[in-house]
C-alpha cells in the first residue's frame, strides 16, 4: 500500500497544490472527487471566506480534502481556530516553522504535512512530528526556497534525511515526471502549475491563457532579497529585474511590490502590472482542461512510464 494514499485515504498519491488565487473549493473538490487530494489555498482568503470555501467543498465532495496554510499568514490564530471548528482533517503548512502549530493541530486529530526546500528543514519537520513532508524544488512557481535546489537533487537528499512519507513538488506536471520522482524516493507528488491552469481554478482566464503559451525560459526567480518568487516574464517582472540589477534595497523592492500584486495578476488578469506566478513546467501545456482530465492523464502517464521502464533490463 502506498503510504501517502494510506495516510490521506485517497486513491492516487497526487495532491493539488493549495495555491493563492487559484485553489478554491471548486478546484479542490474536483481533484478529490477524481481520486487525488484537493487543497483549498488559505493564503489568499480572509477567515470568513476560507470558512465558506471549506463548507462548499464539503458539500461538493464526500472524499478527503485539506487546506494549505502559509504560516506567515497575518491572522494565523483565527485561521487555525476555523480549521478546528470546521473539523478539517488534513492541513498542509508552509513558509514557517512546523513546530509552531503541528502539535496543536495533531492534538485535534488533524493530519499535518509541511512544505520544505532542503533536507535540513526535513529533519526539523520530523522533529516537529509532522505526518508527511513535501519537498519542493527550484522549478516551482510562486514563493520558493532560498537554496535554489532542483527537484532532481532535492528528493534523494530529503529521502536520505528522513523516513517520513515524502511527496515531491516543483516541475512535476505529468505522469512521466511523477514516475521520475518515485524513482528518486518520493511516494507521492504535489502538483500546482498544471492544476492552476485548469477550468476549475479560480485564476483569471487572461492569466491561464497567457501561461498556456509560455516556452521554457519564460519564468525567472526574482525578489530574492524579499522572498524568492518565480515570476512569468511581464512588464512588472521586467521592472523588478531592472531594480534588482541596479542593487535596489529591500525597502525599495517592498514598495515596488506593494499590496495585491498577485491578486491583480493571477485573479484579476492584469498581465502588465500584476504579479504573475507560475512554475517552469507551464511550458509543457497548451490547452485548458478540467482538473479531473489532468489527473486522469497524469495517472495514465505514470502507469505507462512504469510499465515501459520496468519491462526491460540494461
Amino acid at each position: 500500500m502506498n503510504r501517502v494514499c494510506e495516510l490521506f485515504k485517497i486513491t492516487y498519491p497526487v495532491v493539488q497544490g493549495g495555491m493563492v488565487w487559484c485553489s478554491g473549493w471548486r478546484l479542490a473538490s474536483t481533484v478529490s472527487n477524481a481520486g487525488g487530494l484537493g487543497l483549498i489555498g488559505a493564503g489568499s482568503m480572509h477567515p470568513e471566506i476560507l470558512q465558506e470555501h471549506i463548507r462548499k467543498c464539503r458539500e461538493a465532495t464526500n472524499k478527503p480534502f485539506g487546506v494549505n496554510v502559509p504560516l506567515m499568514y497575518p491572522q494565523i490564530e483565527t485561521i487555525m481556530k476555523i480549521l478546528v471548528e470546521e473539523k478539517v482533517q488534513i492541513v498542509f503548512t508552509s513558509a514557517g516553522n512546523p513546530k509552531t502549530w503541528t502539535k496543536q493541530l495533531k492534538d485535534q486529530g488533524i493530519k499535518v504535512a509541511h512544505v520544505i526546500s532542503s533536507s535540513k528543514f526535513a529533519v526539523k519537520c520530523e522533529e516537529a512530528g509532522v505526518d508527511a513532508i513535501v519537498a519542493e524544488g527550484f522549478e516551482a512557481g510562486g514563493h520558493n526556497g532560498r537554496e535554489e535546489t532542483t527537484t532532481l537533487c532535492l528528493i534523494p537528499a530529503v529521502r536520505r534525511a528522513t523516513s517520513l512519507p515524502l511527496l515531491a513538488a516543483g516541475g512535476i506536471g505529468t505522469g512521466e515526471a511523477m514516475s521520475a520522482a518515485f524513482a528518486l524516493g518520493a511516494e507521492g507528488v504535489q502538483i500546482g502549475t498544471r492544476f492552476a491552469l485548469t477550468k476549475e481554478s479560480s485564476a483569471h482566464n487572461n492569466f491561464k491563457n497567457y501561461c498556456l503559451n509560455l516556452n521554457e525560459g519564460d519564468t525567472k526567480l526574482l525578489l530574492k532579497k524579499l522572498s524568492p518568487t518565480r515570476l512569468v516574464k511581464s512588464t512588472f517582472a521586467s521592472t523588478v529585474e531592472e531594480a534588482e540589477a541596479r542593487g535596489a534595497s529591500v525597502e525599495e523592492l517592498r514598495e515596488l511590490l506593494g499590496k495585491g500584486r498577485a491578486k491583480k495578476g493571477v485573479f484579476e488578469g492584469d498581465l502588465e502590472e500584476g504579479e504573475l506566478e507560475i512554475g517552469q513546467v507551464a511550458a509543457l501545456f497548451r490547452k485548458q482542461e478540467s482538473a479531473a482530465e489532468a489527473l486522469n492523464e497524469i495517472i495514465i502517464g505514470f502507469r505507462k512510464t512504469n510499465a515501459l521502464l520496468y519491462s526491460f533490463d540494461i
